[in-house]
């Protein structure tokens, strides 16, 4: 009985996931109003009854998926091991995770700008998101100290306010990739170009950080 349970459990577990990562694509491809709960359920392989059962209703679902985009970039960027990198290394390994999440994750900004065009209403209404964020402001916060203790960053960085910063320099050359090729005839496709733009944003971070 106790094999049987257990089977279920990872079988749940699989389904939530199944569902989750087909909602993020569906939010994300057609935003809130286009998403289809139908076409999450056969990406997923469950039926909608399942979908209802686990999450809720189509509000609930998005929450979820929202909720699920920043618990994933704030996992990968515990796999960084900032604690153990000098101040500066740590800072250019975030500035780099940055990007390449936002370009191997193409739902996450969407979903953002999805939220945004809602004003926030639903990512207001989850209980933990401060929780989701604060072990990585936690971690810049001792990364700048040790750095100022160094004498290499200076002092009266804020650590959200540097967080902010981080993820503009990243967001742009990935959320206005289609303008930037046609505007100013970027080769915003080809990995040199990008690159390039992780390499100068890890500079302006660093520099900005300077004494």
């Amino acid at each position: 009985m106790k094999a049987k349970t257990n089977t279920g459990r990872r079988d749940a577990e699989l389904s939530r996931r199944l569902i989750l990562d087909a909602a993020l694509v569906e939010f994300s491809e057609k935003g809130f109003s286009g998403a289809r709960i139908d076409t999450i359920a056969t990406a997923a392989g469950v039926s909608k009854p399942m979908i209802y059962s686990y999450y809720g209703d189509k509000d609930d679902l998005y929450a979820a998926a929202l909720r699920e985009a920043y618990i994933q970039i704030r996992a990968g960027e515990q796999e960084l091991d900032l604690e153990h990198k000098s101040p500066e290394e740590a800072i250019r390994a975030l500035v780099s995770f940055t990007l390449n999440h936002f370009k191997s994750k193409p739902w996450f900004i969407s979903m953002l700008n999805t939220e945004n065009l809602h004003r926030g209403a639903t990512i207001s209404k989850i209980h933990d998101v401060g929780e989701i964020q604060s072990r990585l402001l936690q971690e810049l916060k001792i990364i700048l100290q040790r750095g100022q203790d160094e004498g290499t960053f200076r002092q009266g960085i804020d650590p959200v306010d540097l967080y902010i910063t981080i993820a503009s320099l990243c967001y742009f050359p990935i959320s206005n990739a289609h303008t930037l090729r046609v505007v100013f005839d970027k080769p915003v496709d080809e990995d040199s170009w990008l690159d390039q733009r992780r390499h100068d944003a890890e500079e302006l971070v660093i520099r900005f950080l300077k004494p």
